[in-house]
């Protein structure tokens, strides 16, 4: 059977990102275009813009940053491409969240340990059979299924009514797993509320509306100012529902 061999080099422009020019990231797609990008470098531009960075169409007049989402299949395929990317990448969170006096969140952690595990395995010449690589990821997804992610780092949340037109939450104070997203809150919102549909409702932070893909974890380290203190959080129905 005949194989060929491609070079990094030769696919280097389909797995970099235009506005950093390095690989990919945290992979984050427009919606409108599909084209990609670090999470970070997106964001980044699109706090004073609001048209692809590639191909300048626009992606939302007023709110570009609800019309972006994680592309966990281009990182996938990123990581598996580029030899010790993905290690890099989770020893340099690492690193920042020891210089912060942090504990490492448990995803991190998880992933680190996966990778490393994986690498031995191949140094060691080691092979699994397909039967007990397949009844391990069964258990492991068994544990993870009832974890409820609770190994995740935490994030204490205060959630506040600010329209007269949405009565406020019986227990408006919740702690949930970092990797949550603002579409999550969106649902237990309006699950809380007995709304029709999550997409009447916008979550603000500091007066600023939160696109609906944001991590709780990203919100609070690129929105919220008081560090130490719980996220506030509010909602209120759409503006064009007003």
């Amino acid at each position: 059977m005949l194989t060929r061999k491609i070079k990094l080099w030769d696919i280097n422009a389909h797995i970099t990102c235009r506005l950093c020019s390095g690989y990919l990231i945290d992979a984050t797609t427009v919606t409108e275009c599909l084209h990609t990008f670090c999470r970070s470098c997106l964001v980044k531009y699109l706090e004073e813009n609001n048209t692809c960075p590639t191909c300048r169409i626009v992606i939302h007049q007023s709110h570009p940053l609800q019309y972006i989402g994680h592309d966990r299949t281009m990182q996938d395929i990123v990581y598996k491409l580029v030899p010790g990317l993905q290690e890099a990448e989770m020893r340099k969170q690492r690193e920042f969240y020891h210089k912060l006096g942090l504990e490492v969140p448990g995803d991190i952690k998880g992933e680190t340990c996966s990778a490393k595990q994986h690498l031995d395995s191949h140094r060691n010449g080691e092979t699994k059979a397909d039967d007990s690589s397949n009844k391990e990821a069964a258990e492991e997804k068994q544990e993870e299924d009832g974890d409820y992610h609770r190994s995740d780092e935490q994030v204490s949340i205060c959630l506040e009514c600010n329209s007269s037109k949405l009565r406020g939450l019986k227990r408006k104070w919740i702690r949930c797993s970092a990797q949550a997203t603002v579409l999550h809150l969106k649902k237990f919102i309006a699950k809380k509320l007995n709304l029709s549909s999550f997409n009447e409702l916008d979550i603000l932070c500091n007066e600023e509306i939160l696109g609906k893909d944001h991590t709780l974890k990203f919100v609070v380290v690129t929105r919220w100012r008081f560090k130490k203190a719980p996220l506030l959080l509010h909602y209120r129905p759409k503006m064009d529902l007003l």
